[in-house]
Formats: C-alpha cells, sequence, structure tokens
C-alpha cells in the first residue's frame, strides 16, 4: 500500500493488524535471508507467506518476486488462485493488472510477482532478475532444488532478498530439518504455528482437524499439529513417540562439566580432581538435564562411542528407580574428551553406574579405567587364549546382545514412552527401521546413535541398585550447648 500520510499509515497498520494472525504479525519486519515457516494443516503459515508478498510488492518498487511449487500444474489451484483472492480481499484490485494465461501479477509501481514449478524448466530459465521467493510446499523439493532457486536470488534491488520457505514436517529425515532446524541457521528465522494458532479457521474446520485426535492420532500428531514424521514403517510405535514429542518439555540445564587435573604420585598418573567437578551452563552445550541430580538417589549411565557409520559419542542418565531418562550427553569428542565428559557425569550423579560400549575403541572404558571411576558396569566374557570366563568392563554389542537390547526398548517406548524426555532420542526412533533383511537400524543419512546409548543405559539397570538411600540428617546443636559456649567465654572476659 502506497502510504503517504500518518493518517493513511494508522489506517494501513490497522487493518494489517487485524486481518493477520497474531503469531505471524511479527515476520512482517523479519529480514533475513530464509524464513521458514513450519506447521501444520490449517495453521495460516501459507495465507501469511502470501500476504507477506503482496505487502512488499505494494510498498517496494523493483521487485520480481517467483512463487514456486515443485508441480507446475498445482501452482494455479493454490498460489496463484490464493494471492488473486488476497488482492480482491485487501487491496484495491484495479491496482493491478493480473495476466491469468501467463500466471504474472504486476503491481502499479511496476514490481511483478511470477509463478512458476521447478519441473517447467524453460519457464524458469526465462525468469531473471529475482528479488524474492516464495516456495509452497518446500518438503516436496530436493535440497537440489532449493540450492538452484537460491542462487537465483540475485535481482537488483534497494530491499533485502528473502526466501520464505513453508511446508509441513512430514519427514523427520528431510534435508529442511537438518539445514535449518537441527543447528541455528546464521541467517533463518524459524517458525512453528498450528491451527490453533488460526483466528480465522471456522468451527467446522477446527473439528474436522480435532477428530483426528480419535480417528488418527499420528496424523493428527504430524499433519495437525505440525510436528515431525516419518516415512515408512519404524521399529518404534511411531504414533506413540509423535505424541510424546508434541508433549515434551525443554531441558532444564544445559551445558558441560569444567573439572581440574593433578598428579597422583601413588599411582603415577595424572587423575581428575573430584572436588573440581563444577556444571558450567551454556545454551551451545553438548549436555542437556532434563532432571538433576537428586540426594540418595541411584543412577546408571549408558553410552555409544563413534564408530563405523557414526560420528556421534552419546551418554543417557537414567533415573534407575524408574527408569527415567534424566540428562543426555551428544557431541563429537575426541575419545579422551568424552572419557572425561562421561567421568565427570556420572560423578555428579551420585557416582552412577556407567558403561560405554566398547566395540569400535576400547579407549575411553581404559580411560575411565585409568581416572579411577568407581562404579563400571562389567559383563562377562570368554578369555580368548585360555577359554575361561572372565570379568571385563563396558558393555560390547554383538549380534547376540543387540537384537536384546533393541528389543528391550521398544518394549519401553511402547509400554512407558513417557520415561523418554529428549527430543533428538525420540527423533532418532521415528528413522529406525527394518532394512530389505530385516535388520532394525537407521534410515539412510541418519543416525542411531542415542538409540544405542538408551538401549545400553537400560540393559545395564540390574547391576545398579533400585532403592532411594535415606541420608541421615546431620544433628543440629542443641541449644543449652551454645548457651553453656556463651557463658564460659563471659566467665572467661569477665564479662
Amino acid at each position: 500500500m502506497d502510504i503517504n500520510t500518518q493518517y493513511e499509515y494508522a489506517l494501513w497498520y490497522s487493518n494489517l493488524k487485524a486481518t493477520t494472525n497474531e503469531i505471524f504479525f511479527p515476520l512482517y519486519g523479519n529480514k533475513d535471508r530464509y524464513l521458514v515457516l513450519m506447521g501444520g494443516g490449517g495453521s495460516g503459515k501459507s495465507i501469511f507467506a502470501g500476504r507477506k508478498v503482496l505487502e512488499r510488492v505494494q510498498s517496494e518498487k523493483g521487485h520480481r518476486i517467483l512463487v514456486v511449487r515443485k508441480v507446475a500444474k498445482t501452482i494455479r489451484p493454490s498460489c496463484f488462485d490464493q494471492l488473486k483472492a488476497q488482492i480482491g480481499q485487501h487491496y484495491n484490485i484495479n491496482d493491478w493488472t493480473i495476466n491469468k494465461t501467463d500466471m504474472v501479477m504486476t503491481y502499479k509501481n511496476g514490481s511483478q510477482i511470477l509463478f512458476a514449478g521447478l519441473d517447467d524448466v524453460e519457464k524458469l530459465k526465462s525468469i531473471y532478475g529475482i528479488t524474492g521467493i516464495w516456495i509452497e510446499e518446500a518438503s516436496e523439493l530436493d535440497e537440489s532444488d532449493f540450492n538452484q532457486l537460491d542462487i537465483r536470488l540475485r535481482g537488483e534491488t534497494a530491499y533485502y532478498k528473502q526466501i520464505i520457505i513453508s511446508f509441513n514436517p512430514i519427514d523427520v529425515n528431510h534435508w529442511l530439518k537438518k539445514r535449518f532446524f537441527d543447528k541455528k541457521h546464521p541467517n533463518a528465522t524459524t517458525h512453528h504455528s498450528i491451527y490453533k494458532d488460526n483466528r480465522f479457521l471456522d468451527e467446522e474446520a477446527k473439528q474436522v482437524l480435532e477428530a483426528y485426535k480419535d480417528t488418527d492420532p499420528y496424523y493428527y500428531t504430524v499433519y495437525c499439529l505440525g510436528q515431525w514424521g516419518v516415512f515408512g514403517k519404524t521399529i518404534f510405535d511411531a504414533q506413540k513417540v509423535a505424541i510424546r514429542l508434541s508433549q515434551i518439555k525443554p531441558p532444564e540445564k544445559v551445558g558441560f562439566f569444567n573439572y581440574k587435573t593433578e598428579y597422583d604420585p601413588v599411582r603415577n598418573e595424572v587423575v581428575i580432581i573430584n572436588d573440581s567437578i563444577k556444571w558450567a551452563d551454556d545454551p551451545s552445550g553438548y549436555i542437556e538435564i532434563y532432571k538433576d541430580v537428586k540426594s540418595g538417589y541411584p543412577y546408571a549411565i549408558g553410552g555409544d562411542t563413534a564408530g563405523e557409520g557414526s560420528d556421534n559419542f552419546t551418554g543417557h542418565v537414567l533415573d534407575n528407580t524408574s527408569g527415567e531418562q534424566v540428562a543426555v550427553l551428544l557431541h563429537q569428542f575426541d575419545e579422551d574428551m568424552y572419557a572425561k565428559q562421561m567421568y565427570c557425569l556420572g560423578m555428579y550423579y551420585n557416582k552412577a553406574l556407567l558403561s560405554p560400549e566398547t566395540n569400535y575403541s576400547t579407549y575411553p572404558i581404559k580411560e575411565l579405567e585409568r581416572l579411577g571411576y568407581p562404579r563400571l558396569f562389567t559383563r562377562e566374557r570368554e578369555d580368548d587364549f585360555t577359554h575361561k570366563i572372565i570379568k571385563a568392563y563396558g558393555f560390547q554389542t554383538t549380534r547376540l546382545t543387540r537384537p536384546i537390547i533393541i528389543a528391550a526398548l521398544v518394549e519401553i517406548a511402547r509400554e512407558h514412552i513417557e520415561l523418554i524426555n529428549d527430543r533428538r532420542t525420540l527423533e532418532e526412533m521415528l528413522t529406525f527401521v527394518r532394512n530389505e533383511k530385516g535388520r532394525p537400524e537407521a534410515q539412510n543419512g541418519a543416525h542411531d546413535d542415542l538409540i544405542m546409548g538408551l538401549a545400553i543405559a537400560h540393559y545395564i539397570r540390574p547391576q545398579q541398585r533400585y532403592l532411594v538411600l535415606e541420608i541421615p540428617e546431620q544433628p543440629k546443636p542443641k541449644l543449652i550447648d551454645q548457651l553453656g559456649k556463651t557463658n564460659k567465654i563471659k566467665s572467661l572476659t569477665g564479662r
């Protein structure tokens, strides 16, 4: 809208606010290169995206904004018709020239909106000078499609360039999640909305969406609540996992452990000074604490070490009285750093029973031994030379133990999903499937480090006690003693 007076500005602002959902209104001023709108059906994210495009075209001269979907034939009944309807509803239609054949909309200041499908290669080749892009149903795109659009955003303009990305999060392993959600992108704003945020959605439409709670809870969680979903058959109950994802709360604390070391002349080793172990809050830290340590409670910690097909070291702390996941470590460590952080994590949680996996490297368990960690999980194994059964530290994943620990974790997730508090662990469960040979494993491009670490943590629990130790209260000094000492001081001083 052309705004020439203070009165016109006030009128424009009031109208824009009255006709926009509150959850989206602040995004009109967002200038990041990528504005990523994730949400469920009926949330109004596409309506907002179209409205922002129209506002920019009318207020900023020289725009050529491209609106795209993966398939060209889906553009007209969705984006083109939506924007045409929005112009008629909110603006003066006479200020626009709308070419229905070529699907080009031109405002009186010369700014244009163009429409194309990514399968219409010839039309895309003819489009130049793009100053903004709206990608609708972006989950349909391959990452290579997005990259091609990204490099086309190079038209000359006095205003900021932005790609608006709107989509339903139907696949937890999608490139959009990895690119914009798993790690904070330096030049992107991500936004989540659901149908409950849309005050313009009529009651009948809301009732249709609400009905999926009972008829198809998984569909409701993914397509109505806009939680990440998964394609294919998962080992874990995807419906329960998806519902749990909508319920979990953020961690109480995020950070890592600081510690000091000293030389121990008796052991001739450099060791960690236990009294020096201190928690350090850091929002970019690699340990997330969901429930802090409680005095007298027993804990068990299982971990998966980086190895074949894996880059991450993990650790899960379980409250052994209930099996609840109370803390998670996830990072790409050097092995010695992983061992030391696991040592600190175990000491922090009341000298928890601790067991990293030992398949690909025995260094972490040997380092924990060297540091003198007081409570390591022990397993029985056959000595290669004597064939006698001996004790060894740490858990080993074999063709016999792997299906046992996975089956046990599947049962826990099915019967007691509320024990799992970590979002990343639950998301791994949605991409843990049976391969063509029936073996449970992560989908291509996904990880199972957190799943295996949690499975190990539950497996080792029987070697830890289940009961809470009652910590006796320190006796308080009696008042008579305090008075006695006071009187004695008085007699000695003569006062």
